[in-house]
């Protein structure tokens, strides 16, 4: 089932999907935030591991479970904020732009 558009019945329909966008950016950002803090218990479970490699693997061990720390928070963030975006885009947003006469509408 292809969109066509309410007021020219043009098939030319694009996707504008703000929300999604947005909430995904917002998430990934405070997804980090939170991540920095989860690295410092990260850089402390990875430098108990390291410890046993002696001391340059607590230091290995400290930077890489930072740095998954920050990346898993990140990535959780952004998730959750683009599906958040999503339901946005969905419900309160204008989702779809029509090329031939640019206006937008939402699916009914």
């Amino acid at each position: 089932m292809s969109l066509t558009c309410p007021r020219c019945l043009s098939h030319r329909i694009d996707i504008k999907s703000y929300g999604k966008k947005t909430g995904g950016t917002i998430g990934t950002v405070a997804g980090a935030a939170v991540g920095v803090s989860s690295a410092m218990a990260g850089a402390e479970v990875g430098a108990t591991v390291g410890m046993l490699a002696g001391p340059i693997g607590i230091g290995i061990g400290s930077i890489a479970g930072a740095i998954i720390g920050g990346l898993l928070g990140g990535a959780a963030g952004c998730a959750t904020g683009a599906t958040l975006g999503e339901v946005i885009d969905d419900t309160v947003l204008d989702k779809y732009h029509c090329s031939e006469c640019g206006f937008t509408f939402s699916k009914q």
